[in-house]
């Protein structure tokens, strides 16, 4: 349901302040049928149960929901449509979409709901308590929204109606309506999107067309409005025409204002970069509106609203599958296999110990549902060989089979290491795409020390790759190799993140999905030791400090750095450096720590005591200065400073 919060500012003439209040006034009346009728073998959907809702009061509608309770065996049975006095009719619940088990229907059908409704649980039962309030509130299957703008007077009827009359029965109990009256001052504006080449070959330019209009029955002129509409992944942004400003970081277009009746309309021109066979999908939505919108709500990403829409393109020319570039490991690799790594059924979290590697964690976070499935191996995530990625033989590899809430929803993979590797390489299976029900669609990012690693992905022939994503976009069988993608990390790499989910071409609720991740080559750690040396001159007998020059008696300072911009962990590394005739060591003066800048604690001359250990050693013997460090990871650096004077 549409609502609107004002926000006045202070100093407003009292009569400018109550035309805008009175303007923006809405409310919200409910109407009430609590008459019981049986929903049985003769509530057929040719002759469904009616129950009407009698509104004697006449305005403009801006926004309905509707509250049901019925008590029914099998609530996936029902199918339950609202007519309003016009004749506009919405199904609201469409029945048996999900195969949904569960007892009872106890709802509040609201357009706002982040759940579709009969998608929770098939065995829950919903409760038997009377409402209001109401145990659910869920979106309906159509949107409420098709009824803004309808006059609310007459009779507003409800038809209830069982899919399947003969195996179960039921009993309707109450229901109330719920019509949100529109201002006196509204727009309604409404957005499409065209793409001037649906089947353009890669690198042709292409161009988007979007016109936002404000109806002409809309009685105020919308102000401050704003379209975003940023390129997708397989375009590069060339220009733009049109009135307003349009920013192509942001893919914010400013609009301006909009008066009733009037279309303004934006051009962008972009380059397309995706592969051949790629669908690319481009969504734009009113995100900023100073008047209040009939029927939509500014940047709430809801697809079936009329300010957002979409376009897509096809990319000309056969796919074929990608060939991936060759691991290269200066000291080998190392193979994690899932043949040799149990995974406990529906377990988030294990950790597993590789040779020449260490513990490695896995960890999988998501809040979709995850799937109980047998021939997936039982619940998700689980170790299965159902997904074979084409391999002869069938291989075990990591499934993760979902059933996602929104299009917007992931589970998220987090791999640790416990020390960085030079290189990585692995195979995920079944990215696909399944009209109506899903787009897989697989992120892959790295860490090193912090800072983000990018992977080269290379596609299989039902997906495509765009940077570090790939999004499905044809069918592939789960015995296929049609499906995989393969993960090549060429820097080092201390944490890998692989994010799945769904694409914008799948539906806003999708249904089950699956991938698999596949066995993982890392490339052994290799540590790389470098030494530079600075020196600087501190003072001299005559200047002092001021200007010194290189003459007997004069102060040198040296600093020795040791640095490992390798992968692996240095150990029991040990340096000298003899300290030249010319020079003699100042005792006391040998300073360490991690950078030469940083390097101020105080280390003896001796190779004895705590100062040895604390991380690093330094001792003088003769003309021999030696410095050490138990271990050295990638990216450390230590540092030993110290002093000489000229002779």
């Amino acid at each position: 349901m549409t609502g609107i919060t004002a926000i006045w500012r202070l100093g407003l003439a009292l009569v400018a302040l109550c035309l805008s209040q009175a303007a923006w006034a809405q409310a919200t009346t409910t109407y009430v049928n609590g008459t019981d009728g049986n929903i049985n073998n003769t509530t057929t959907c040719t002759a469904p149960l009616v129950r009407n809702f009698t509104v004697g009061t006449s305005y403009t509608v801006a926004g309905v929901d509707i509250g049901v309770f019925a008590t029914h065996t099998w609530r996936g049975d029902l199918r339950m449509t609202l007519q309003a006095p016009d004749g506009t009719r919405v199904q609201i619940v469409n029945g048996d979409t999900n195969n949904i088990s569960g007892d009872n229907f106890n709802v509040r059908l609201d357009d706002s709901a982040a759940q579709t409704v009969n998608t929770d649980s098939a065995t829950a039962a919903h409760s038997t308590a009377a409402p209001p309030p109401f145990a659910n509130n869920f979106a309906p299957n159509n949107p409420l929204s098709a009824f803004a703008g309808r006059n609310s007077l007459g009779t507003w009827r409800l038809e209830i109606c069982d899919l399947y009359p003969a195996a179960d029965n039921g009993l309707f109990q109450h229901a109330e309506l719920y019509l949100t009256s529109a201002p006196a001052l509204y727009s309604d504006l409404s957005l499409t999107k065209a793409v001037s080449n649906a089947t353009p070959a890669a690198g042709a330019t292409i161009t988007y067309t979007l016109q936002v209009t404000n109806a002409a029955s809309a009685t105020a002129t919308a102000t401050g409005v704003e379209v975003t509409d940023l390129l997708p992944a397989g375009t590069a942004y060339v220009s733009y025409s049109g009135p307003g400003t349009y920013n192509p970081g942001t893919g914010v277009w400013t609009v301006g204002s909009v008066t009733a009746g009037q279309t303004r309309t934006l051009t962008i021109q972009a380059t397309v970069t995706a592969m051949a066979s790629a669908t690319v999908t481009n969504a734009a939505e009113v995100t900023a509106n100073g008047v209040f919108d009939l029927d939509s709500t500014p940047a709430n990403g809801a697809p079936t609203e009329d300010d957002y829409d979409t376009v897509s393109f096809t990319v000309q020319g056969a796919r074929t599958p990608g060939t991936p570039p060759t691991l290269s490991c200066p000291a080998g690799s190392s193979l994690f296999d899932w043949d040799l790594n149990a995974w406990a059924a529906g377990s988030l979290n294990n950790s597993y110990t590789l040779a020449n590697i260490g513990s490695i964690g896995f960890a999988i976070a998501s809040t979709g549902n995850w799937v109980n499935n047998a021939s997936f191996g039982g619940m998700s995530p689980t170790r299965s060989a159902a997904i074979t990625g084409g391999l002869s033989p069938t291989q075990q590899a990591l499934h993760q089979y979902l059933d996602f809430n929104t299009q917007a929803e992931t589970a998220d993979t987090v791999i640790t290491l416990p020390t960085a590797v030079p290189g990585a390489q692995f195979q995920i299976f079944d990215i696909d795409f399944n009209a109506g029900q899903f787009a897989d669609r697989i992120v892959v990012t790295g860490r090193f020390q912090g800072a983000t690693v990018l992977p080269t992905l290379t596609n299989g022939i039902s997906n495509y790759v765009v940077g570090n994503t790939a999004v499905g976009d044809t069918g592939s069988g789960n015995t296929t190799a049609d499906g995989n993608v393969t993960v090549t990390f060429a820097q080092p790499v201390d944490t890998i993140t692989i994010s799945y989910g769904n694409a914008t071409t799948a539906p806003a609720n999708p249904g089950g999905q699956a991938m698999a991740i596949h066995d993982i080559a890392f490339c052994n750690p290799v540590a790389v030791l470098g030494v530079t040396k600075v020196s600087t001159l501190i003072s001299d007998p005559t200047n002092g400090t001021t200007n010194p020059r290189a003459m007997p008696g004069a102060v040198m300072e040296y600093c020795i750095l040791v640095q490992n911009p390798g992968s692996g962990t240095a150990t029991n590394v040990i340096g000298t450096d003899t300290i030249p005739a010319a020079l003699t060591y100042i005792a006391g003066s040998l300073l360490s720590g991690t950078t030469c800048g940083g390097a101020t604690t105080a280390e003896d001359d001796d190779a004895a005591g705590a100062d040895e250990t604390d991380p690093y050693g330094a001792s003088v013997s003769g003309t021999v200065l030696t410095a050490t460090a138990a271990s050295l990871g990638p990216s450390a650096g230590f540092a030993l400073k110290f002093r000489t004077t000229i002779k």
